[in-house]
């Protein structure tokens, strides 16, 4: 059996192309309780079984033997991670691991309000919430429920509860953003939000994805220049960060993922575990590796930390969504953990 103390001693996650990996995105539920178009079906929609998905002792098992590895940054995904019960606790849990830098968290705000002061006591550090129009009509469409109120009621209440950094994540889509761009903007600045949008990518449930629907970042960012004026490059404080960042002449900032126009695969620090337990070492990864059987099998820290590293290193020079031959997931976003 492979001792921590070996663990702790052994190289970091490396891949073959030289990407060392820090960053580990941890889905606990594939469950949501609003139904975006981009991400999932309408209606009868298949979520896991209880029994399937990773408990709070497996999560920071896994979470823990990857810090070893040199994991430094953990965010929190689904699904919408608020509909799992007692989060803060799994918060506070992941906070307290040797090695462990930051816990960030991914949600869509409508529990938020609820929610908001425990996450920060538990020692969450940062949000991210998604957030694609402030229209009530638009966010019905959208998201298939009328439920924006209790989303702004989230932001405020993460704002009053102490976050300082809460970035709004908007999706990117031709048809459907063009409108949005300037109200997004400038609800973000009126309350200090850092905003982001980010590229439609071929995730969606309904597997309808067409490369002719991305809205690009260069687009959105000349219409956002267009109503506020011009803007300039922000410097990126790590360098693995998926986002281009540009600063308002007047202060904020407004960032741009732009995963299908401009391929950010040779900077990623990332992997990623579903809900389920299944590594997985890209978004569109066609291979994921089992590490539920191990943490229910009685296999060794060793063991996993065998596992992950064998993900890591069979990881693809790039996603090639415009690759000859690529082939979308077979699971959605909401699957697979965002």
């Amino acid at each position: 059996m492979t001792s921590p103390s070996s663990i702790a001693a052994a190289p970091p996650l490396v891949d073959s192309f030289g990407r060392t990996h820090t960053s580990l995105r941890l889905s606990v539920t594939d469950r949501c309780n609003i139904r975006c178009v981009y991400c999932m079906p309408g209606e009868q929609v298949l979520f896991l079984p209880r029994r399937e998905v990773l408990t709070f002792e497996e999560l920071e098992r896994f979470v823990r033997v990857s810090a070893r590895l040199g994991v430094r940054q953990v965010r929190l995904t689904g699904g919408e991670p608020l509909v799992r019960s007692e989060l803060s606790e799994l918060v506070r849990r992941l906070v307290g691991i040797a090695g462990i830098d930051e816990v960030t968290l991914t949600t869509n705000g409508v529990l938020l309000d609820r929610h908001a002061a425990e996450l920060k006591a538990a020692g969450l550090d940062r949000l991210n919430i998604s957030l694609d129009t402030v229209r009530p009509e638009a966010f019905r469409e959208l998201t298939r429920r009328d439920l924006l109120p209790e989303v702004l009621r989230g932001i405020e209440a993460a704002q009053q509860a102490g976050f300082s950094s809460i970035r709004i994540n908007a999706i990117a889509m031709r048809g459907v953003t063009e409108q949005e761009i300037v109200p997004l903007g400038r609800f973000a600045r009126e309350r200090a939000l850092e905003l982001r949008f980010i590229e439609y990518m071929p995730l969606d449930a309904d597997a309808s994805w067409r490369r002719d629907q991305v809205l690009s970042g260069d687009e959105i960012l000349a219409a956002l220049e267009a109503e506020f004026g011009p803007l300039s490059p922000a410097p990126r404080s790590d360098p693995s960060q998926p986002a281009r960042d540009y600063a308002f002449a007047d202060g904020g900032v407004v960032g741009f993922i732009n995963p299908v126009t401009q391929p950010f695969c040779s900077d990623c620090n990332r992997l990623r575990l579903t809900a389920e337990g299944q590594i997985r070492n890209c978004l569109f990864s066609p291979e994921e590796w089992d590490a539920r059987r191990l943490l229910r099998d009685g296999a060794s820290d060793g063991d996993l930390a065998r596992l992950i590293r064998e993900a890591v290193a069979a990881k693809r020079a790039g996603h090639g969504i415009d690759a000859p031959g690529f082939h979308r997931p077979d699971r959605a976003m909401y699957q697979i953990g965002g």
